[in-house]
């Protein structure tokens, strides 16, 4: 039996951070008078789709205080939400802190603040107060709900506002957000990971696994709906674990079910699905479904048994294989993508030839290939046998390779097929046309205009360009 974990929803705590808006309102209206003008905000967002869905809810909240959201990032308030997957993502953090420090020299008024995955690692928060002293508010993934009442502390006092706890039990929903997309959103099922990969920092800096109670997110998604939204992306970090430390019997499937019923919503996607736990239930309900799109990320990280093991991911390549291709027979439509790191310490070639087997069976519709990064506070990093660096490349290049030829080839499969694309906006490099997604996620290009934005269109796919199509609009 998983382990219960108990979690609380907390409505007062939502009624308590309201209040600490309306008295940080202040804060920003004095500022406006001292300005001249409204005083802008900057949110930069690193990582993944939970900290994307984060930070609509950190400009919510920086809307509802008085603030005009800008991309600059000289602006008055800049907030970097950080990721920490890979180092990488830290060293792109320090990187621009000495950009956003040239501007506060400009701006004493500047407040400057860090939060996410990140700042969950005592270590990057040490090096913050000593090379960068500047920064005025810290805090983690577990408080995102106290920033407001962070807010206002930090403008009251004349010291680094640090606020990071080691985990919570707490869900605190419903505060003030504001969605990068009018007709698609994210909506957190769940927080947290309790998996302990042996590369993977993210258990110890998002916490254990608590599931929502899908009456909240039903309720969520409804009230999504009601103010246009037509696609929701359900998300975890392992959605096939939702539910199991709620004190009722609900599956991953049985919410599925529920969010098909809701009337209005026209796409549900999700992840990311754990193999190990993606159950044949799971299958049957996708396969069943009007509204699940055709996508399915299925991370596999290594192709080789021995490797798998030694990152505790708890299956097989012989297992995997059995689900990926189980998934291929039931929905032959099904896109499957995936995560493959190369590098792993004591990865051997024998090792590599298994992944790239893999790929070559599935025939992934696309992949995230990454170079294994050592991430310090995961028993990975203090393994023996790291790979050299000219073998990594060697191995790397072989993947991506294979998985471009993979990707090429199963997006050629559509040429000529018409396809119901959701359009998400205009065409960066071509002014005439429109920009949207097949179910699948295979992005397609066409003429558009900007009233079609948020619209679901058939679409002629004419032109395949190795990973995207150029089409045209059928009417009727």
């Amino acid at each position: 039996m998983p382990e219960k974990f108990e979690t609380v929803t907390d409505k007062e705590e939502v009624q308590r951070q309201l209040a600490f808006i309306e008295s940080g309102r202040q804060f920003v209206d004095n500022l406006k008078t001292k300005l001249g003008r409204t005083p802008k905000a900057c949110v930069t967002t690193f990582g993944c789709q939970m900290n994307a869905r984060d930070s609509e809810k950190i400009i919510g909240i920086l809307s509802n205080l008085g603030y005009e959201i800008t991309e600059n990032e000289d602006a008055d308030f800049v907030l970097f939400n950080t990721c920490t997957v890979r180092d990488n993502a830290n060293q792109k953090v320090y990187g621009r802190l000495g950009t956003l420090h040239g501007y506060k020299k400009k701006n004493p008024d500047m407040k400057i603040a860090l939060c996410g995955c990140m700042m969950q690692e005592e270590t990057a928060v040490d090096k913050v107060l000593k090379s960068y002293s500047f920064v005025d508010l810290i805090f983690g993934t577990h408080n995102l709900y106290k920033f407001p009442e962070l807010f206002v502390q930090m403008m009251t006092r004349d010291i680094t506002i640090v606020d990071v706890w080691e985990s919570t039990n707490k869900i605190v929903e419903d505060l003030p957000i504001v969605r990068k997309y009018p007709f698609k959103s994210g909506v957190n099922i769940m927080f947290g990971c309790n998996n302990f990969c042996t590369y993977c920092i993210v258990p110890y800096v998002r916490g254990r696994e608590r599931s929502r109670e899908p009456e909240e997110i039903i309720c969520e998604i409804e009230k999504l709906v009601k103010d246009g939204v037509k696609e929701v992306m359900l998300l975890g970090q392992n959605v096939n674990s939702y539910g199991k430390n709620l004190d009722r019997d609900i599956s991953f499937p049985d919410l599925l079910r529920m969010v098909e019923q809701i009337e209005g919503l026209e796409r549900i996607r999700f992840m990311t699905s754990h193999p190990k736990d993606l159950s044949d239930e799971l299958i049957a309900v996708m396969k069943d479904s009007k509204k699940i799109c055709r996508h399915l990320h299925l991370p596999l990280q290594s192709g080789s048994t021995r490797i798998l093991k030694a990152m505790n991911r708890h299956y097989t390549k012989e297992s995997y294989l059995e689900l990926a291709l189980k998934i291929r027979r039931e929905i032959p439509d099904m896109a499957i993508t995936t995560d493959i790191i190369v590098g792993f310490p004591g990865e051997t070639r024998e090792d590599i030839d298994d992944t790239l087997d893999v790929i070559r069976q599935v025939q992934f519709d696309n992949a995230f290939t990454f170079i294994y990064s050592k991430r310090t506070g995961t028993p990975a990093a203090i393994m023996e046998n790291q790979v050299a660096k000219e073998d990594i490349k060697v191995w790397f290049d072989e993947v991506l390779s294979l998985v471009q030829e993979c990707a090429r080839t199963q997006t050629a499969k559509f040429n000529g097929m018409v396809a119901d694309v959701l359009i998400e906006g205009m065409n960066e490099q071509d002014a005439n046309l429109v920009t949207g997604r097949m179910s699948n996620n295979t992005l397609v290009h066409f003429p558009g205009t900007a009233d079609m934005i948020g619209q679901i269109v058939n679409v002629k796919l004419e032109e395949c360009k190795g990973f995207y199509y150029l089409g045209s609009v059928v009417n009727g």
